[in-house]
């Protein structure tokens, strides 16, 4: 059933705006030349309807719902006229979509979705729902579209991005850098060797989880190449925050059962640096993917990108999973320093405390999270990763 049509004032990308200035008003007020000004005056609005404003009107579309994470724009269509699907993965303007009926698509975007101001640096993410209009394009079977396991060509254009929930972010070039969309669950990979854990890694993809309302698991891979005794006392530290910390190994299969009956009908990211062996994990968990893996590197023990693009991955036993590139920087987004002691289990129950009410721990009297460090009863180490995460992306 098709929505009713709306009208909305929505704000362009500057390079999308328009008509822009014609001349130099500037020169032309020096030089005395004052009859286009009062032309420009009369002719531009107060509202912001003029020429040089960035802002226009699109017809059938209404403000996209508070929390959603995607465009600010709920463009209206008619639904009996598309096909609904699911970015697999988002190459260049082309993305991959995976329609109901099990077809797989090539997709372009809507001018009018790209052209919208935001602060995400691309506007179709693996893991969007999306409604496409499909050309009618004939398949190695007779039929229009293609098998999932069949080469594609451009045969679709993704006319709305329904409304996200579910997302894992972080900054980047000072815009939203969506990695993936809609997502339950969120595996934060990381390996016993080869390359080292890197607890400042775990502690930011945690707090991305905590606002984000993901459950996370951390998953130290590799636990065959290192004495397991090592990393207690830090698999001890999140294990008495609550989370669920997992030792695994793709070589021996430590625990891949247990990964294989969480992933079960989730919908689930795996996160965490090059070289951790998220692609490995994949390869054990469904044979069948044959992912493409590599080595680290010898000389500065990183590892090196397989997987260059976030792609989602439908499991044979239900849910899907996304193998997402390595991070080797996870830089916050949309998270104020005022909140962050808040999103950390360890320090939640003692901001309360504190003498002031926007107190950062750090410098101030009276601090109820510090007393507590000192008194130990809140990890050290948890909290330096607290301070350096404040002082680095925050302040």
């Amino acid at each position: 059933m098709a929505k009713k049509k709306g009208k909305l004032r929505a704000e362009f990308r500057k390079k999308h705006q328009g008509r822009v200035r014609t001349s130099d008003l500037t020169r032309e007020f020096h030089s005395e030349e004052s009859t286009r000004l009062d032309d420009v005056e009369r002719g531009e609005r107060l509202t912001g309807k003029g020429e040089l404003t960035r802002r226009r009107t699109i017809a059938g579309a209404d403000n996209t719902p508070a929390g959603s994470d995607g465009l600010q724009v709920n463009v209206h269509v008619d639904e009996t006229q598309l096909t609904h699907g699911r970015v697999l993965s988002v190459h260049g303007l082309q993305s991959k979509v995976l329609s109901d009926d099990g077809r797989l698509y090539a997709c372009a975007t809507r001018q009018v979705l790209k052209s919208l101001a935001t602060d995400q640096r691309g506007v179709v993410v693996a893991g969007d729902h999306v409604w496409f209009r499909t050309e009618a394009r004939v398949g190695d079977d007779g039929q229009s579209g293609r098998r999932a396991d069949e080469v594609v060509t451009a045969d679709g254009m993704i006319e709305r991005i329904e409304p996200r929930h579910g997302i894992i972010c972080r900054t980047s070039r000072g815009k939203q850098h969506v990695i993936v969309a809609n997502v339950d669950a969120m595996l934060i990979i990381a390996s016993a060797a080869e390359p080292g854990i890197k607890p400042v890694l775990i502690d930011r993809m945690l707090l991305t989880a905590a606002q984000c309302e993901i459950e996370p698991v951390v998953v130290i891979n590799k636990i065959d190449l290192v004495d397991p005794i090592h990393l207690q006392s830090l698999v001890g530290v999140y294990a008495s925050l609550g989370y669920r910390v997992l030792p695994t190994s793709a070589s021996t299969g430590q625990n891949i059962e247990y990964l294989r009956e969480f992933l079960r009908n989730r919908q689930t990211a795996l996160a965490g640096q090059s070289g951790v062996g998220k692609s490995s994990l994949l390869n054990a968990i469904e044979p069948g993917l044959a992912l493409a893996v590599s080595t680290v590197s010898t000389e500065n023990q990183k590892g090196r990108h397989t997987t260059t693009a976030s792609k989602l991955i439908p499991l044979a036993d239900g849910g899907a999973v996304f193998d997402t590139p390595g991070i080797r920087q996870f830089q916050l987004w949309d998270i104020q320093a005022t909140e962050v002691a808040g999103l950390m289990p360890d320090l939640r129950p003692y901001v309360n405390g504190c003498r002031y009410p926007n107190c950062l721990h750090l410098h101030e009297d009276d601090c109820a999270v510090k007393d507590a460090v000192a008194d130990a009863r809140i990890d050290a180490r948890r909290y330096d990763a607290y301070c350096h995460l404040l002082e680095d992306d925050l302040l």
